[in-house]
């Protein structure tokens, strides 16, 4: 085929050239809304910095629950949350657990139910876990509780997100 064969019509071009242009105007429309979208999911989270939470002359080997407070940004949003970690000392150890249960997401207490000395007892469904946080065999939770990522610096314990652990 030549090139004197191979004509392009009036309305042939225009219309070309319009939808080329169409195509150019509706990209610069929705690349910002498709930003806006996936921009918070991209980013990195607000809480992935330590909080300073106790210092290690307040621990002890038995587990005590310590109160503290989160800053979350949830896309546009930021706020205070409240968490709540259960810490001890087991030699030179430092352990902070998650009181989350690992079964349906109750909290967990430690040494409440008197048939269970020494345990973390969950109320809603009669879950249990040793004081490692490894869950006891034959009760509802399947997994041990979670960990919390930890540092300890100048005698301050910081913590981090909570790490899912999985059963030995």
């Amino acid at each position: 085929m030549s090139e004197k064969e191979h004509k392009v019509s009036r309305r042939q071009f225009l219309s070309y050239s319009l939808m080329g242009v169409g195509g150019f105007m509706a990209a610069a429309m929705i690349s910002p809304m498709v930003r806006f979208a996936l921009d918070p999911a991209l980013e990195a989270a607000g809480e992935s910095d330590f909080v300073s939470v106790a210092t290690v002359d307040q621990l002890t080997e038995e587990p005590q629950r310590f109160t503290f407070q989160v800053t979350v940004e949830d896309a546009w949003y930021t706020s205070d949350q409240s968490r709540t970690a259960w810490i001890y000392r087991e030699g030179d150890n430092i352990i902070a657990l998650s009181p989350t249960c690992t079964h349906m997401g109750c909290v967990v207490n430690w040494d409440t139910n008197e048939e269970f000395p020494n345990q973390f007892f969950c109320p809603c469904h009669d879950g249990r876990f040793e004081k490692s946080g490894q869950n006891v065999p034959n009760t509802p939770p399947t997994r041990p509780l979670d960990v919390y990522d930890m540092e300890v610096r100048d005698g301050t314990i910081y913590l981090g997100r909570p790490i899912q652990r999985n059963s030995v």
